[in-house]
């Protein structure tokens, strides 16, 4: 085991990446646009009525756009993923998912409110007209109460106590409640009704929606799965609960998957064909093999261990932009936590430049694939260092000073970060503490 020496940074710090600017510009342009709708179309707003009914206009035309960038979100398109990064969309996709709720919320309480004032009747009178006598209504009140009920299983509360697949399942709801809804905008919207230019534009948005979500969810999987053939070839123990899958295909190449990126894989076994999990390369890619590293944290992960030589797999992907590209300045430290060390094992391989790695565990024995990483570390003249919670005396706390001491010069270093959340919080503010640019932390996460 070897320490870098103090040296200066080397290199120009580079600016922030313009794409999530871009991007948010984007998106917000479209917000402009959508209220455009109703600005031409409302010549005056008299009374309490009309501000209510106004505002309720509004927030519906928000939230129908805005469930149309949600969806586009998790479309998986290649040039949005490579450039932000899955985890950052799925954050995005979570905050706008409550912005649309509520903006929802907001837009049913604030029309009945103001048809109620119109039309000078009860609330529950002028609700039942509403869903039962408006055109589209009892579909679109279906679809609200789905919107509601995937919000309610997605809030960080209820996910807790859930697994990934049925949470992913319980998802897809969100496809249902957004076609349920749509007609209803159409039908009884004030900023469409008799305009023509509007609802072809409204009818182009969620087209090309559903065309992206269906070519990259659905089209792109099954060709590639007919056109490589990927196959599980073993499978190989690597620590307590985890294990190694090596997979062998066809024309892998043309996958273009990069070291640091993941797919999402669906083993065409039993107990695991219905469900799409996300698992990062733990080796540089072959032209006819790839391999994914799994601890046992559920039922599909669990599973894997029992996964047959000869199982056909579908791979969607790759994914993520935790590649060699974020990097810049020549020396980077890697920082992974428990079955963190994926990603970064095949980056530990083939990234460029002056690079350290601290992998962290609970045991001894629970550093999965140490074996391979001292050979790297040896081959390349790399420093690597393991700290384990017990013993304690191995132990590295994740503080600006613990971190400084052990890798000398961190605040010139670029920082590929991929563990738990807990520690990779307390790893971003130690990171942070010791001068490493916000700009220069890249965290992997797979908290969809």
């Amino acid at each position: 085991m070897s320490t870098l020496s103090p040296t200066r940074r080397t290199g120009p710090r580079r600016p922030p990446h313009p794409a999530p600017l871009l991007a948010l510009g984007a998106v917000w342009a479209g917000a402009a646009g959508v209220l455009a709708l109703w600005w031409t179309d409302t010549a005056s707003v008299v009374g309490p009525a009309d501000w209510l009914t106004g505002a309720g206009r509004i927030t519906g035309l928000l939230a129908g756009y805005a469930c149309a960038v949600l969806v586009a979100l998790m479309a998986r398109i290649p040039l949005l993923d490579h450039s932000l990064g899955t985890d950052r969309l799925a954050r995005w996709h979570a905050h706008g998912g409550r912005y649309t709720l509520s903006l929802v919320l907001a837009h049913t309480l604030l029309i009945i409110w103001g048809y109620t004032l119109t039309s000078h009747s009860g609330v529950v009178d002028e609700t039942t007209t509403l869903v039962l006598d408006y055109p589209d209504m009892l579909k679109a009140t279906a679809g609200f109460l789905l919107l509601v009920g995937t919000g309610i299983v997605s809030a960080r509360a209820a996910r807790r106590r859930m697994s990934y697949e049925t949470w992913h399942y319980l998802h897809f709801a969100t496809y249902l409640a957004v076609f349920l809804a749509f007609g209803h905008q159409l039908s009884n919207g004030a900023d469409f009704v008799g305009r023509r230019p509007a609802q072809l534009a409204w009818y182009a948005l969620y087209g090309a929606v559903a065309a992206l979500i269906l070519w990259y969810r659905f089209v792109v999987p099954v060709h590639r799965a007919l056109r490589h053939r990927l196959r599980v070839a073993d499978v190989h123990p690597e620590a307590p609960g985890v294990v190694s899958v090596r997979l062998t295909g066809e024309r892998l190449t043309e996958l273009g998957a990069r070291p640091g990126q993941f797919f999402r894989w669906r083993f065409l076994a039993p107990g695991l064909r219905w469900t799409a999990a996300p698992y990062s390369l733990s080796a540089p890619p072959l032209p006819h093999e790839l391999r994914i590293t799994v601890k046992a944290a559920g039922g599909h992960s669990a599973a894997m261990a029992r996964l047959r030589p000869g199982t056909r797999v579908w791979a969607e992907g790759p994914y993520g932009a935790f590649t060699a590209k974020r990097r810049s300045p020549e020396k980077v430290l890697l920082l992974a936590g428990g079955v963190g060390i994926t990603p970064l094992r095949a980056l530990f391989e083939t990234l460029p430049g002056e690079v350290t790695l601290l992998y962290r565990a609970h045991r001894p024995e629970d550093l999965a694939l140490r074996g391979e990483l001292d050979a790297i570390a040896a081959a390349r003249g790399a420093a690597v260092h393991y700290s384990v919670s017990e013993p304690a005396a191995h132990s590295t706390p994740l503080t600006a000073r613990a971190l400084s001491r052990l890798v000398p010069d961190l605040a010139a270093h670029e920082v590929y970060l991929c563990g738990p959340p807990g520690m990779a919080e307390a790893a971003r503010r130690a990171l942070r503490g010791a001068g490493v640019p916000r700009r220069h932390i890249h965290h992997e996460s797979f908290e969809f």
